[in-house]
């Protein structure tokens, strides 16, 4: 499985509209509003690079008022709940 951040700027008057658009896309599990210099920020899960690459040039780019992205490949996630886990499992007690 490869998990990506996609950081856009979009037309302002658009945003709304792409937000919807995106998050209706099979590989995009997630999209936020955002301050900053990004407008949008969408989470993708997808199983592999080519995938990826078909998501982000082959479907997001044809949407009008897409202006510009970036995209991060994640290497490893993190979050409060696997680290819970982890103490949890004979520490403290």
């Amino acid at each position: 499985m490869v998990t990506a951040v996609i950081l856009l700027r979009v037309a302002r008057d658009r945003i709304g509209g792409i937000a919807e658009a995106l998050a209706d896309m099979e590989g995009v599990s997630e999209v936020f509003s955002v301050s900053g210099r990004y407008d949008l920020v969408a989470i993708a899960r997808v199983g592999s690079n080519d995938d990826l690459a078909e998501l982000v040039t082959g479907r997001m780019l044809k949407i009008e008022g897409i202006q510009d992205t970036e995209t991060m490949l994640a290497f490893r996630a993190y979050s409060r709940h696997d680290l819970e886990g982890m103490f949890a499992i004979g520490f403290g007690e």
